[in-house]
C-alpha cells in the first residue's frame, strides 16, 4: 500500500461478529482497500470520512482529530494526519492511486460529537463536522450519508467493497471512559497550543446523553 506508511492502519484482526478480516483505525490513521473486509474505529469529537468508488468497489476510511493545522510545514506527515485537511487529501490521493475515479466517489461521514460536559468551550466536534462537510462540497464528492455531532461516542464499521456502514452509539461505562480519556488528552493539547495553561476544560464525571443503545446501518 502506498502513501505514508506510518499513518496506514496496521491493527489487523478477524472480526467474529461480521465473519471477515478487519482493520482497526486509530486517530491519525487511514486505510484503503478493495477487499471484502471491515474497517472500524471509535469516534468522540473526531471525524471519519468513508469514501468509495461505487463502480470499482475501492474504498477507504480516515480518522482525524482536528480540522486543520495552523502551521502544517512544521509537522511530519504522520503528525499531519491528525488534521482533517491533510487526512482528507491523503485519503483521496490513495483512493485514486488504487484505481478509484474522483467523479465516481461517494462519501459517508461520522463523528464530531460533544461527548463531554462543557465540550462547547473548544467546540472541537462541531468544527470537525463543519470542516468535513465543507471539504467534500468543495471537492464535489457526493455525501451519501452522515451521522455527525450529537452527544454520544460512536463505533463505526465500514465495508468498502459494498459501501455499507453500521453505526453503534456507545453508552456502556467502560467504553465511555475510554473515549473521555482520549477527549481530555486532545483538549489538553489544544489548551497548551492556545496558551491557556490554567483553563479547567472538562468535568469528567458528567456525560451528556441517555442510556438507550442505538445501532443502525447506512
Amino acid at each position: 500500500m502506498a502513501g505514508d506508511m506510518e499513518s496506514v492502519a496496521s491493527h489487523h484482526y478477524f472480526d467474529r461478529e461480521f465473519g471477515v478480516e478487519a482493520v482497526k483505525l486509530l486517530p491519525g490513521e487511514y486505510y484503503v482497500t478493495a477487499k471484502d473486509m471491515v474497517l472500524t474505529t471509535v469516534l468522540g469529537s473526531c471525524v471519519s470520512a468513508c469514501l468509495r468508488d461505487t463502480t470499482a468497489g475501492i474504498g477507504g476510511m480516515n480518522h482525524f482529530m482536528l480540522p486543520d493545522d495552523s502551521d502544517p510545514a512544521s509537522r511530519d506527515p504522520a503528525a499531519a494526519m491528525r488534521y482533517g485537511a491533510y487526512a482528507m487529501e491523503m485519503l483521496l490521493n490513495e483512493l485514486i492511486k488504487a484505481g478509484a475515479r474522483r467523479e465516481r466517489l461517494e462519501a459517508k461521514v461520522f463523528g464530531g460529537g460533544a461527548v463531554l460536559a462543557n465540550m462547547t468551550m473548544l467546540n472541537i466536534g462541531e468544527r470537525n463536522a463543519n470542516f468535513v462537510l465543507r471539504y467534500l462540497q468543495l471537492e464535489q464528492v457526493r455525501i451519501a450519508a452522515q451521522d455527525l455531532r450529537g452527544d454520544l461516542p460512536r463505533r463505526i464499521n465500514y465495508f468498502p467493497a459494498s459501501g455499507r456502514v453500521t453505526v453503534r452509539k456507545l453508552v456502556k461505562q467502560n467504553d465511555v471512559l475510554l473515549v473521555q480519556k482520549d477527549e481530555l488528552a486532545l483538549a489538553g493539547t489544544l489548551a497548551k497550543k492556545q496558551e491557556r495553561p490554567r483553563v479547567e476544560l472538562f468535568n469528567t464525571d458528567v456525560l451528556r446523553g441517555n442510556n438507550n443503545r442505538n445501532k443502525w446501518a447506512l
